[in-house]
């Protein structure tokens, strides 16, 4: 197995005007509204203190391409597809309908816990599959990461309802704060245990109270036994258990601050003068604060303990059938 660190903290003797900028799209953002003169300035002043990391890209063409001629029989070349230099493109416009996918500003990036670190070393020789797997710092010659988003780590595009992979190609599926994101995770999850070898092993994270937080769209939650729902059967479900970047108190402290961040003064004030104990009081004693009434309602939305739809049938026939839901497995 080989691997290759895609990013590195920012020094001086590495400094690349272009890779920081790309790099730090705020500092970018600065220099483009012409409040720095360049992204030199930033580092000189700011940068090198905070630490600020950049990407670092060289050598990853060569481990793509003998990654990708080990994953050519793995592959459904039968499906639409572009390539792109080494990477294959399955995205076509009635998938990225199908998926409601629409462009967006947002970057995934979040590091492996540590079972799918141990995961990949338990596999050096085999061929796994990462379902949405953001941008990786890590960059694995054993991992393929798959993706909406064509970031420099992405080997092939595709969405998770339809993936394009042989029956039994990979010795592990890795699916971490993905299936939230996807309109049918029922369809996903089939297509998850499809493509993963017989006694191949499965990594997969879902959030249950999270907020509402997009990629650019967020459809579902679940609860642990939802999520060993949607496996259970096709796959020995081992255990269901709370990694430490999934403790309740990042719950807690989500919430409490972006309730924070959505106020204007003074309920900002108020609320953050709440005490813990204030709040043990039953949720009928707030409901006139300010600091309840005064939240935005996309807040709302973003941080509901409940939401509620209203709608009509269409009474036109020629409207033809609408499926709201679909299961499969």
């Amino acid at each position: 197995m080989q691997s290759l660190r895609l990013d590195e903290r920012v020094t001086p003797a590495n400094f690349d005007e272009a890779r920081y900028l790309a790099s730090n799209p705020d500092v970018a953002a600065a220099v483009a509204a012409g409040h720095l003169l360049n992204g030199q300035q930033h580092f000189a002043h700011f940068g090198y203190r905070e630490p600020r990391r950049m990407r670092v890209t060289a050598g990853l063409d060569a481990l793509r391409r003998a990654k990708m001629a080990r994953l050519l029989p793995c592959l459904r070349l039968d499906l639409p597809h572009v390539r792109r230099g080494a990477k294959i493109d399955f995205l076509t416009p009635e998938l990225r309908q199908q998926a409601g996918l629409a462009p967006t500003e947002n970057m995934s990036a979040n590091p492996y816990p540590d079972p799918v670190r141990a995961m990949i070393a338990r596999h050096p020789d085999g061929l796994l599959l990462d379902c949405g797997a953001g941008r990786r710092d890590m960059y694995y010659d054993t991992v393929v990461n798959y993706e909406i988003v064509d970031y420099d780590s992405t080997d092939v595009l595709g969405i998770g309802e339809t993936l394009p992979f042989q029956d039994g190609s990979f010795d592990g599926v890795i699916s971490v704060a993905v299936l939230e994101h996807v309109r049918d995770p029922f369809a996903c999850a089939a297509e998850l245990v499809r493509v993963l070898k017989p006694g191949g092993e499965i990594a997969c994270e879902v959030p249950f109270l999270q907020p509402l937080h997009g990629f650019p769209h967020h459809y579902y939650n679940m609860t642990p036994q939802g999520l060993r729902a949607l496996f259970e059967g096709p796959i020995d479900v081992d255990d269901v258990f709370v990694l430490p970047s999934g403790s309740p108190v990042w719950s807690l402290t989500w919430v409490i601050r972006r309730w924070a961040e959505c106020l204007d003064e003074p309920a900002r004030t108020e609320f953050l003068a709440t005490t813990l104990g204030d709040l043990l009081r039953p949720a009928d004693d707030f409901m006139d604060r300010p600091w309840v009434t005064g939240l935005p309602a996309e807040a709302n939305l973003e941080l509901a303990a409940a939401t509620f739809l209203t709608g009509r049938k269409p009474a036109d026939p020629a409207h033809g059938p609408l499926v709201v839901g679909r299961r499969q497995g």
